[in-house]
This record gives C-alpha cells, structure tokens and sequence, in this order.
C-alpha cells in the first residue's frame, strides 16, 4: 500500500503568543476536516476549554481565538510525512519533512515555553529541530497526548498534568 504524503496546517498564533503547543502530526479526521484536534475523542479542546475557561461545544473559530486570547499558539512539529492511518508510530521516519521553526521563533519573538502534546511530538522536535534553534531561549516540557490512542492515562489525568504547567504560565502570560 502506498502511503501518502500528508501536510500539515499553518500554525495558529498571532504577534502576541507566548506559549506554543506542538503536536507531531494532524490525524486523518483533523485533516479531512482541516482543524486541529478534530477528532472528537481527542481531549485536546476539553483540556483547554477547562483550562482557559471557555464552552468546548463553541466554534472551531471561537476556540481558536480563545487560544490567542490566552496567548497561546498552536501548530505541529512535523510538515510532512507519510503515514497510513493517524497513529504516530506509523509516521515513516524516512519521509518527516520538519516545520520552519527558525522563522517561526523570528517572527514570535515572545514565545518562552513549548509544550508538547504526547511523546512523538518532543522526539521528532529534539532529533530534526532542536539543533537549528538551539540558540532560542525558551522552556520544554512534554505533556501526556491528548489522543485517544494513549489510554494509559485517564482524561481526568491528563486533565491535572496539563492544569498544572499550562495554568501558571498562562496567568504569567496576562
């Protein structure tokens, strides 16, 4: 079976942003309908409408917005690949094409903490980013993935782990 080359979306920030959130690549359901997290089973848009205080059920739009107003950007790690299905584990490491985040850094100059969702996304970061941007003085931290596909934590879990490093930094960021 060949496996197509998928791509990921711009990232979601504006000159303001203080934090960014990485995931490695969007699944099959988030780029069928082009939105991040668009999986319903995926406890990403939950976890910050707990954290930032907003209705999960709002607009795609609304909730992107409620991500700026927390200053807080989001994109993904990865700008291509090839993978069958929305699991990492089936990215084929011969085809990841990484995202420019030099650039990205250069235009968003206040960013002073990355947060990566799940474990794919800080391995692929640190191995085919890190030694671009190493000069860039910002904090890392990987959290539990928000995708169904790692089960080993509960949501009210992930819930708590993600409350507690992105509560204080968005109260920092206001």
């Amino acid at each position: 079976m060949t496996k197509p080359l998928l791509f990921c979306f711009d990232p979601i920030a504006d000159l303001n942003v203080e934090l960014l959130i990485l995931g490695s690549m969007p699944g099959q359901e988030s780029l069928t309908a082009n939105q991040y997290y668009a999986n319903h089973r995926n406890a990403f848009w939950k976890i910050m409408a707990e954290i930032l205080g907003f209705d999960p059920g709002v607009s795609y739009e609304t909730r992107l917005q409620a991500l700026k107003t927390g200053r807080i950007a989001l994109w993904d790690v990865l700008q291509s690949c090839t993978r069958v299905g929305s699991l990492d584990a089936r990215i084929d490491a011969n085809s990841i094409t990484a995202n420019d985040f030099q650039g990205f850094f250069r235009r968003h100059k206040k960013i002073r903490a990355v947060f990566f969702n799940g474990a794919k996304a800080e391995s692929v970061y640190r191995q085919h980013v890190l030694p671009s941007v190493s000069s860039v003085a910002v904090s890392y931290s990987r959290l539990p993935s928000t995708s169904p596909a790692h089960a080993s934590l509960s949501y009210e879990q992930k819930l708590q782990l993600w409350q507690a490093a992105l509560r204080p930094e968005c109260s920092a960021a206001r």
